[in-house]
């Protein structure tokens, strides 16, 4: 019942909310980041720390004259070991257990003490991945969602015309009127969606690090063995997570000379560990692959206007038919352009064409547009009703992931 609980704790981590209540300010994969890949690291990492789902972490088996209590703690905070020799030996005539039997003189042993560590790492991670999100959301600091405040969901369509048609009104004549000047929002936009990449990126090898060089070929080598005889097979996740490893405690007997106790200790913490690297393994490198079409797509749209266009026409559909989005494109900037962007992605597609439709009748309204030199002196000012106050709050602060 306490990994249910701390599980579903986690579970509201993730905030599957109505759009209604709050407001999108990036993109499927950026989410994928700071709400999946933090909630999947953070449930790990409360059920490696639940005992109630294996017992004791770690049992150690000894000749008896050592308390298995003592034993078991040495174990754990120290480290244990196995002889790579005798990790493909067959098990039964010649090994006890894969990796398990005699100390051969010269032979480095392989030492395992990652296990005590494995749960500060899962929630390390977790805080990596989540970072990213957190410098675009104190930046952003609710400009879109005040922007599109009354304005997201389906009830927007039910309130009266006129105040509906008003709202949008505002809207855009915000978007004219900040013209040329979100150039800067959208910069720490696209550098936080970067910042995923080289996160995600950074995680693999940091994890391979983590685990003494096993990581990287940790997945490749878990499919291969799926496909070789029962026979002749050696498990990969057995010689990175070894489920039975021996240790050496040292003691002094009556005459105070030196006793050595080897024993064997079952690390049944890592029946959990193995399945949890392996899922990360392949989840790593998926959300790696779509981090980076992610960031070529950005990349197209910071160099290409029309790959702008193509995105817009998306979800705007011109209402009396004709060809504005060139001439939108073409008279806004990359700034404007995820401002349009992501106002898109909070309002349903009829809301979007109508205030679309009354940005593009005030831009040829004012076809010269705004001299340049005031749009970059002079900060934007809100339409009637749209108080500056709203779009940049600077008393109420935000909680909400």
């Amino acid at each position: 019942m306490a990994v249910i609980g701390l599980a579903s704790a986690v579970a509201g981590f993730v905030k599957i909310r109505h759009l209604v209540d709050k407001a999108v300010i990036d993109n499927a994969i950026f989410r994928m980041h700071y709400r999946v890949t933090s909630a999947i690291l953070f449930l790990s990492c409360v059920i490696v720390t639940a005992n109630n789902l294996i017992g004791d972490p770690i049992n150690c088996i000894g000749d008896g004259a050592i308390d298995r209590h003592v034993i078991n703690t040495y174990c754990w905070i120290t480290y244990t070991f196995t002889m790579p020799s005798h990790r493909d030996k067959p098990i039964g005539s010649h090994v006890a257990y894969p990796g398990v039997g005699p100390v051969i003189p010269g032979e480095e042993p392989i030492y395992h003490s990652y296990y005590q560590w494995v749960p500060f790492v899962l929630f390390f991670q977790g805080i990596l991945f989540y970072g990213p999100h957190y410098i675009w959301k104190n930046y952003e600091d609710g400009k879109m969602r005040m922007l599109t405040e009354g304005m997201r969901g389906p009830l927007f369509h039910n309130i009266n015309s006129e105040e509906r048609i008003s709202r949008q009104k505002k809207v855009a004549s915000y978007i004219t009127d900040s013209l040329h000047t979100n150039n800067y929002y959208s910069s720490w936009y696209f550098l936080c969606e970067f910042l995923n990449f080289v996160n995600v990126i950074g995680n693999i090898f940091f994890v391979n690090r983590f685990l003494g060089g096993a990581f990287l070929d940790y997945g490749t080598d878990v499919l291969r063995f799926s496909e070789l005889d029962q026979e002749n097979r050696t498990d990969p996740m057995i010689a990175v997570f070894p489920r039975v490893t021996k240790c050496t405690f040292h003691k002094y007997g009556p005459s105070g000379s030196i006793q050595r106790h080897d024993t064997l200790c079952i690390l049944a913490l890592n029946i959990l560990n193995e399945k949890i690297y392996i899922f990360l393994w392949f989840w790593f490198i998926i959300l790696a692959v779509f981090t980076a079409i992610a960031i070529v797509l950005s990349a197209a749209v910071i160099l290409m206007p029309n790959i702008r266009e193509a995105v817009i026409r998306r979800k705007y559909r011109p209402l009396n038919n004709a060809n504005n989005v060139p001439t939108l494109v073409r008279k806004t900037q990359l700034g404007d352009f995820l401002i349009v962007y992501l106002l898109g992605q909070n309002v349903s597609e009829t809301v979007y064409s109508e205030v679309m439709e009354e940005v593009c009748q005030n831009l040829e309204n004012n076809s010269n547009g705004p001299p340049p030199s005031a749009m970059l002196s002079a900060p934007p000012t809100a339409p009637p009703g749209l108080e500056m106050s709203n779009l940049y709050p600077t008393v109420e602060k935000r909680t909400d992931v």
